[in-house]
């Protein structure tokens, strides 16, 4: 049986729904079933052919209607091989499209009864789904812009990208009234900013900066480009401005200084990747949680 349900953009989804739709793990396998093999029939590898499976009792597969052949749905997604039940790694994913600036992995794990190590393992896996994988290039009017991430910066020089620091930079481009793309990125040199442009903007499209002089070789390459001077105290002029991407960068910063705390190098980019998914989905509502869910036939369980 389906159980999916269809939202409509802007619709809750609230906890009693949740457990409504989701009472035990044989449904939220189900519903993975379902995502895989949306017309209902799953390839059998032995009779080769598209055929129904009915589920095992006390498994986590499906039989072939002909011969028996058992199907995993689980193997190879974020689900493979965890021992955590279903229905918790529902819950966890639940949590995450639910909360506006994140839940720690410590969070997770008093709610869940988990170890905290499956806790973040739960979170890491999850954030995958949230990875954008459109590829589509902005257009119309962009906002771009960079900032730094942990540590501590001590001079003007530093912030900038021409001597020491041990902040990490995040650049981000964001379409006026679309969807918004946010890279770790290891410095802020103009070929290293550039290279992020060219490959996620399209040439027809204006893009507005500050006065950051990496941004100045911009219209050598098609772009129309204008900026606004912050050091003159100048935020505005016009529809020239920057305040969706600092309002971005805003709920990124308070996001991790509030509740991860502190992000590693190595995992920064799916943390961005988490609100930047937040952004661009920010008219969802409940359908935030299917969105997420609908990310898993797509994507591989990460290995450690």
């Amino acid at each position: 049986m389906n159980t999916q349900k269809t939202f409509t953009v802007g619709d809750k989804f609230t906890i009693s729904q949740f457990l409504k739709r989701f009472p035990n793990d044989d449904t939220c396998l189900e519903e993975i079933k379902t995502l895989r093999w949306p017309n209902g029939l799953i390839p059998c590898n032995k009779c080769n052919k598209d055929t129904s499976h009915y589920k095992v009792t006390g498994r986590t597969a499906y039989a072939c209607q002909f011969c028996g052949t058992h199907i995993y749905p689980t193997a190879g997604t974020i689900f493979d091989k965890s021992t955590t039940p279903l229905r918790l790694w529902f819950y966890a994913i639940y949590l995450m499209a639910q909360t506006r600036a994140g839940i720690s992995a410590k969070q997770l794990q008093r709610e869940l009864g988990v170890t905290y190590k499956t806790a973040w393992r739960m979170f890491k896996q999850i954030r995958a789904l949230m990875a954008d994988k459109d590829g589509t290039p902005l257009d119309g009017i962009v906002e771009i812009d960079e900032t730094f991430i942990g540590g501590k910066t001590t001079n003007r020089k530093n912030v900038y990208g021409h001597g020491s620091t041990n902040k990490e930079v995040v650049m981000g481009m964001v379409q006026r009234d679309g969807k918004a793309y946010l890279k770790h990125v290891p410095n802020t040199g103009k070929w290293t900013l550039l290279k992020q442009i060219k490959e996620n903007v399209s040439p027809r499209a204006s893009v507005y900066t500050d006065e950051f002089g990496s941004y100045i070789q911009l219209p050598n390459y098609g772009y129309f480009h204008d900026w606004v001077t912050h050091s003159k105290s100048e935020y505005a002029r016009g529809d020239v401005h920057t305040q969706n991407i600092e309002n971005i960068w805003s709920h990124l910063k308070r996001g991790i200084t509030g509740v991860y705390r502190n992000v590693s190098k190595k995992y920064l980019q799916a943390y961005v990747d988490e609100y930047a998914f937040r952004y661009n989905n920010r008219r969802a509502g409940g359908y935030m949680f299917d969105l997420i869910l609908k990310q898993v036939p797509e994507v591989k369980m990460l290995r450690s």
